[in-house]
């Protein structure tokens, strides 16, 4: 494929710094975009089963095939360079590595990430991995899942395998992608695999997901000591619908439940008082200290969610308005909805007040935003072409709002832009387009969108000096 040449330097806000080694990237994740599902040993996920299940995803579709990125790996990979895109976050397929979750690694499901990782290096793209994007091999589903605690163990054994068989491949790796979406969304809500309505096992799923994190991250201390860590998390921006007391209150119920549940045990080493009065009727507790044998949380636990890791992934997507509900559970509403295909908001002030709230109030360590994008209805045009205004506006204003934070003094790293192609958007099946190439998913053919030049454009531009620099903190460790 011939890309069209590059057009002058895209603006960006004149506030925006970034640093010269900053890592300008994509992102994806393997159930989405893989397909091959019953190829090269590997074994059922819980998105397999979720996904087969009648009225659990739009029009009934599933990852069988997705973006055939199975077979198709060195081509997307060619697109992705010929594209100027030099930092590339992907996710390992857990049942494609371990089909039961237990046992030794699959040589097939090593084989195929060691090309895969190898082809990045060959092409100058920078992998930052991701342990775990929500596959579950479904044989530990089988046995409980995530509100078991030996789910949590099973997690930290394949994370010491996957250290040994490909950590020479990668420097950075993220443990866990978003538990909240895995735990709530997958537990509570019923919209995602395991389709499950039960707010005591969303709870037992949080707990144990943050768990996993921690002892994944000691496999890789031990195993890998060279590597940089760290947990992604979504973190939604909240904001009281009015200034009064129970839309104050509303919002700190949510930010409890949906932030802080994941952050206070990763980065303060205990659980918030304000998540355990709304939790601990699930056995939430905020040391486990003093706790008996068979309660959720045991002595000891925080100790290994909160191990130093070495930068902070965050994930964002929504701003949001709270407002005190008419029942005994506040409801919330998004602030300003975008004429995206998700309805969400377009607000990279947004994302601002994030990094600086995440910077401010919880670590000093480097900052990554591993995810952000939007949907539209993207369609090719008459000749040939998808144009996608919206989401370069979308795109200007929220790396814009990166790159002020760092002018403010928050060390941002990278910006991982979601998603690299379209593809299974999850419960919304293939109606949602994030990429910033389309995919035409009955022949496969991939055709660059107009943000996906202007992407490109903006990385040049940036990589010749023409936008305001700043030095990385001498005291940054990754």
């Amino acid at each position: 494929m011939t890309l069209p040449a590059a057009s002058a330097r895209p603006e960006l806000s004149a506030d925006a710094t970034f640093p010269a080694d900053f890592a300008w990237g994509v992102a994806t994740a393997a159930y989405q975009i893989e397909g091959g599902v019953t190829e090269g040993g590997r074994g059922p996920s819980i998105w397999d089963t979720f996904s087969h299940q009648p009225g659990t995803t739009i029009n009934g579709d599933n990852g069988d095939i997705a973006c055939d990125h199975y077979h198709r790996w060195e081509a997307d990979l060619d697109l992705m360079a010929g594209l100027g895109i030099p930092s590339y976050r992907l996710s390992l397929s857990w049942s494609r590595l371990q089909p039961t979750g237990s046992g030794p690694l699959n040589p097939e499901g090593v084989r195929f990430y060691r090309d895969l990782l190898q082809g990045c290096a060959a092409r100058g793209i920078t992998p930052y991995v991701t342990l775990y994007h929500w596959d579950l091999p479904q044989a530990l589903q089988d046995e409980g899942g995530w509100p078991e605690r030996r789910t949590a163990h099973r997690f930290g054994d394949y994370a010491g395998l996957v250290a040994d068989a490909l950590g020479d491949l990668a420097e950075h790796w993220i443990t866990i992608n978003e538990p909240m979406c895995a735990a709530f969304l997958g537990h509570s809500w019923g919209m995602q695999a395991p389709g499950f309505k039960d707010d005591s096992l969303a709870v037992r799923a949080a707990h144990h997901l943050l768990l996993a994190h921690g002892l994944a991250l000691a496999e890789f201390r031990t195993r890998r000591p060279g590597t940089k860590l760290g947990i992604t998390n979504i973190i939604g921006n909240l904001n009281p619908a009015s200034d009064s007391v129970a839309d104050h209150a509303a919002t700190e119920y949510w930010d409890a439940i949906s932030n802080r549940i994941f952050l206070d045990p990763v980065y303060r080493g205990r659980y918030a008082d304000a998540t355990v009065a709304a939790y601990g009727k699930y056995g939430l507790t905020a040391t486990g200290e003093g706790a008996a044998a068979g309660d959720l949380v045991q002595p000891g636990d925080l100790a290994i969610i909160s191990a130093p890791g070495d930068f902070a992934g965050i994930n964002h997507y929504t701003n949001m308005l709270v407002a005190a509900g008419t029942e005994s559970t506040p409801n919330w509403t998004h602030v300003e909805p975008a004429p995206s295909s998700f309805g969400w908001s377009n607000t990279p002030d947004a994302l601002h007040a994030v990094l600086k709230r995440v910077a401010a109030e919880y670590t000093p360590l480097p900052l990554y935003v591993t995810e952000n994008g939007v949907t539209f209805h993207d369609y090719v045009d008459p000749n040939g072409e998808v144009r996608d205004p919206r989401r370069i506006d979308y795109l200007r204003g929220y790396i814009s709002a990166v790159g002020e934070a760092i002018s403010d003094g928050v060390d941002v790293r990278g910006y991982f832009a979601w998603s690299f192609m379209d593809n299974f958007e999850w419960a919304e099946g293939y109606d949602k387009r994030f990429g910033l190439v389309y995919v035409d998913y009955g022949t496969q053919a991939r055709i660059p969108k107009q943000s996906a030049y202007w992407y490109r454009d903006t990385i040049a531009a940036h990589n010749a000096g023409l936008y305001r620099r700043t030095a990385a903190p001498a005291s940054a460790t990754a």
